[in-house]
């Protein structure tokens, strides 16, 4: 298997892939508002789906590279922020007189300013923090032990994302209790979610990897956020 990302090679499933995290990323923030009950505990209707987009993290980083990884964040940042500006849109514009769900449209669409940037900051930090730390493992484990790599990205992804997005939407309305209360109960599921996941992960990455040919190590990749090219 080839350990380099040839600038004219074309993989059959990347593309596939990333519409797929995309979208997944988007249903999620769609769906945010819904919560219901675990327990004691009251739940997101988006952490049934966005602990997903940290698996997609895992997979791209494992076998295409940080690189990979790195463009399918951005793509979906950028759609994220044109979800999010759209419906706002959509929302401020005047109804026609016989539409009669104007209400219930608002209360879903109308973005909450902070805790929509709080959102795309967190899964912004989140996401470079995952697939960081996965590349990074990579290289110390020299390929082996996958689930070190997946649950270790996992770890540290996962607490980024879910401080940032609390004490950004949170801090000075609520006490700093309350939101460390919250900051646990979702790092949990979210962890446990994707600890559970990781056969379905095994499974994905072993069969990319047997298809494409490509098994990446990013062994000269720089890694900052805004670098661009296919080894940057």
């Amino acid at each position: 298997m080839t350990s380099l990302l040839q600038s004219d090679h074309r993989y059959r499933y990347l593309d596939a892939f990333i519409i797929l995290f995309v979208t997944v990323l988007l249903v999620s923030n769609i769906v945010a508002a819904k919560f219901f009950a675990l327990g004691p505990l009251r739940v997101s209707a988006a952490q049934i789906l966005f602990p997903i987009t940290y698996i997609f993290g895992d997979i791209f980083t494992e076998v295409y590279g940080y690189a990979a990884s790195r463009r399918a964040i951005w793509y979906g940042f950028f759609a994220s922020f044109i979800l999010v500006g759209l419906t706002y849109i959509a929302v401020i514009i005047p109804p026609a007189p016989e539409y009669r769900d104007e209400a219930a449209f608002a209360t879903i669409f109308k973005p909450v300013g902070r805790i929509v940037l709080a959102s795309l900051l967190a899964y912004w930090c989140g996401e470079f923090a995952n697939s960081f730390t996965l590349a990074k493992l990579k290289l110390m484990t020299k390929g082996r032990y996958l689930w070190t790599r997946t649950i270790g990205s996992t770890v540290v992804g996962q607490a980024v994302d879910t401080t940032v997005v609390m004490f950004a939407a949170f801090y000075g309305t609520r006490p700093t209790s309350v939101i460390l209360k919250l900051i646990l109960a979702g790092y949990l599921i979210k962890v446990i979610y994707e600890t559970l996941m990781t056969p379905v992960t095994y499974w994905i990455v072993n069969f990319l990897k047997r298809t494409e040919h490509v098994d990446y190590f990013d062994y000269d990749t720089n890694f900052s956020p805004f670098a661009t090219g296919e080894k940057a």
